[in-house]
């Protein structure tokens, strides 16, 4: 919500909404929804919108913030099972519908779909108010890793419901809006994720760092960053780097991140090193740090940290799927492998460790790509956007203020 921004006089013309945003996660809480939410968030606020934050309560300690253009309502939650340190919030019609009645939005958008965020698309209706949602998480696809592979069909038709009841679901790739175009979803729309280049980058890269790690000049640092969870894939990251040991016994494998398969992990892998979480500058040192970058997970429908490898300059390895199949291009700045293809991602994984060479031409060309992907032209589509379905539900113009529609609708 920090985000400072030059307006274009074009921009200042455009309606500055109230816009509630409903989500089960947000910071301080650590995973790549909450941080593309603050993203947007402080995108709309520096565009001269008014933002409402619905979330639950994470803690006793937690206070609603009330900033310029922001302010909070905190809602009731639960502990997802087997999924420590995540909640979903609880059902809250009520709640919604007479805090929107005493103040209404001029537009709802809703970011996951648990029990608050169908209360409040259910809300938005009976208040005829427009909505639009985020399918940030392939939740139908996480069941099989929980040994619920039997809930996926019911938890996937609850899902496509959700979202077919709002004017507008955003997913982060073209590829994703054509799968899920092909299940039955309507009214998709595309937009990217941004990366902080400036945080992320190649000269964050820290020899004491690489020192503490035990590792040399000339040794490869094979990296993974995330949530050490099952839908994750973290066996093959193991698989690939014991194939990596055995060519290079110097080579060192480190995990940035928590959940609950880091003891599982631990004792299949005793000599990887486990970071924890890091945020900020230690975050951006650790990629930086590092060499090679893997990411198998098979789950995601973006996957962040792929943007943030590649702006930190590393040799990306990942499956051809969800960011990766938009951004990596095979043996430019990046190497990919079928999706599912477990020995060609190892034999992959192996080709960058082993490549010096390589993994310096592919770190230059990752950069470039990265700072292409700026977070102004992600937040200025995603906000112009919601501009547009408001006026496609109030018949209104883009230059109509909405206090003028308030008023006219009595």
């Amino acid at each position: 919500m920090n985000e400072t921004r030059i307006l274009s006089e074009e921009l200042w013309r455009e309606p500055h909404l109230r816009i509630a945003l409903v989500t089960e996660t947000y910071s301080p809480e650590i995973n790549g929804v909450a941080m593309t939410l603050e993203r947007m968030v402080g995108g709309l606020i520096a565009r001269g919108h008014r933002v409402q934050l619905i979330r639950p309560r994470q803690g006793r300690t937690d206070d609603a913030r009330h900033d310029d253009g922001f302010d909070e309502v905190l809602a009731h939650g639960w502990k997802v099972p087997r999924y420590e340190g995540l909640l979903f919030g609880l059902p809250a019609r009520s709640l919604l519908s007479r805090s929107w009645s005493r103040q209404r939005p001029d537009l709802v958008h809703v970011a996951t779909e648990g029990p608050l965020g169908w209360s409040a698309v259910s809300a938005a209706a009976r208040l005829r108010i427009p909505v639009t949602s985020d399918f940030h998480t392939n939740f139908d696809h996480y069941s099989g890793h929980y040994g619920l592979g039997w809930l996926r069909q019911p938890v996937g038709a609850y899902l496509r419901r959700f979202h077919n009841r709002t004017a507008r679901t955003f997913v982060p790739t073209k590829a994703m809006a054509h799968a899920l175009q092909e299940r039955g979803y309507r009214r998709l729309f595309v937009v990217a994720r941004g990366v902080d280049t400036a945080l992320f980058r190649p000269a964050a890269r820290s020899i004491e760092l690489r020192r503490e790690w035990g590792v040399g000049d000339d040794d490869p640092v094979v990296l993974s960053v995330g949530r050490l969870a099952a839908e994750k894939n973290l066996w093959l990251t193991v698989r690939a780097f014991r194939a990596i040991a055995e060519r290079r016994p110097t080579a060192r494998m480190v995990f940035v991140g928590d959940g609950p398969l880091r003891a599982a992990l631990a004792a299949q892998a005793p000599d990887a090193i486990f970071a924890g979480v890091r945020t900020g500058e230690e975050l951006a040192a650790h990629y930086a740090s590092a060499d090679v970058f893997l990411f198998p997970s098979l789950t995601e429908t973006f996957g962040n940290v792929t943007l943030e490898a590649l702006a930190s300059g590393l040799a990306v390895v990942a499956y051809d799927c969800a960011a990766a199949a938009e951004l990596v291009r095979d043996g430019d700045n990046g190497l990919l492998a079928d999706a599912g293809d477990e020995t060609g991602f190892v034999m992959q994984a192996v080709r960058a460790a082993g490549d010096a060479q390589l993994r310096a031409r592919l770190a230059g060309s990752a950069r470039a790509l990265a700072c292409e992907q700026d977070w102004e032209a992600v937040n200025d589509r995603f906000a112009a956007e919601l501009v547009t379905v408001w006026c496609e539900a109030t018949g209104a113009t883009p230059t109509t203020s909405p206090s003028a529609i308030t008023s006219r609708d009595g």
